[in-house]
């Protein structure tokens, strides 16, 4: 089969029915292509939401970066330029501290001693089916 001429392909016999089975299967194709891919689009509503997030996390990270950026020479400079009036203010930040302290001390003393008396119980219990 060097090469074919268009008179050695007229010479080649088409069997019968096979312009109607190419015609087939071409339309069979044709179908298959044409049928709608299973895809699951997000409502309208839920799109418009997911946009909406987008942008409001875009400009709260380039918000926080910009202040970010101002708030660095606030913290490198101190509070209180009077030593004793920020020693008053430190003081007076411990003692609320230490009473926010206490306070939590108490409920946790009141909790062991609750527990202790259940644990007594637990074992009182316990005792008397040995």
């Amino acid at each position: 089969m060097d090469e074919l001429n268009l008179e050695t392909l007229e010479q080649i016999p088409i069997p019968e029915g096979l312009e109607e089975r190419l015609s087939a299967k071409i339309d069979e194709w044709e179908r298959q292509e044409k049928k709608p891919s299973r895809t699951i689009l997000l409502p309208k509503a839920l799109r418009y939401a997911a946009v909406a997030a987008s942008i409001v996390l875009v400009f709260g990270v380039g918000f926080h970066l910009l202040n970010q950026g101002n708030n660095t020479n606030l913290a490198e400079q101190d509070t209180y330029q009077n030593p004793v009036q920020a020693k008053q203010e430190a003081v007076r930040a411990l003692n609320l501290l230490a009473t926010n302290l206490n306070k939590g001390m108490r409920h946790l003393e009141k909790v062991k001693a609750l527990g202790d008396k259940t644990e007594q119980s637990l074992h009182k219990h316990l005792n008397i089916f040995n």
